[in-house]
């Protein structure tokens, strides 16, 4: 049994880490959307490449935002906090259940 849960506690460490990157990627999208950025940028192209499948699911889902702001990547980053607060301490407790 230790084995599997060697695997549940290394699975939630790599969701841990995953979330943690995905979350800077999406700081870096907000922060770059307040200047004009270079669209042929290969930096810009991967944030935009890498957000906005999520983003434009989430404006899609509140579509009403007051005063024109984009509250997408605020959704999206308390989603992340979530889901690392409450999917990757499940898997960990039930790592160390396990054992």
């Amino acid at each position: 049994m230790f084995i599997l849960a060697n695997f549940v506690l290394a699975t939630a460490r790599v969701l841990d880490v995953v979330l943690y990157l995905y979350m800077w990627i999406v700081i870096a999208r907000a922060l770059i959307s307040w200047v004009n950025p270079d669209p042929s940028n290969p930096i810009v192209r991967f944030l935009y490449n890498a957000t906005e499948p999520l983003l434009y699911r989430v404006r899609r889902s509140f579509p009403f935002f007051p005063g024109g702001i984009d509250f997408s990547p605020l959704i999206v980053i308390i989603a992340i906090y979530f889901l690392q607060a409450f999917l990757v301490q499940s898997l960990r407790d039930l790592a160390f259940a396990i054992r």
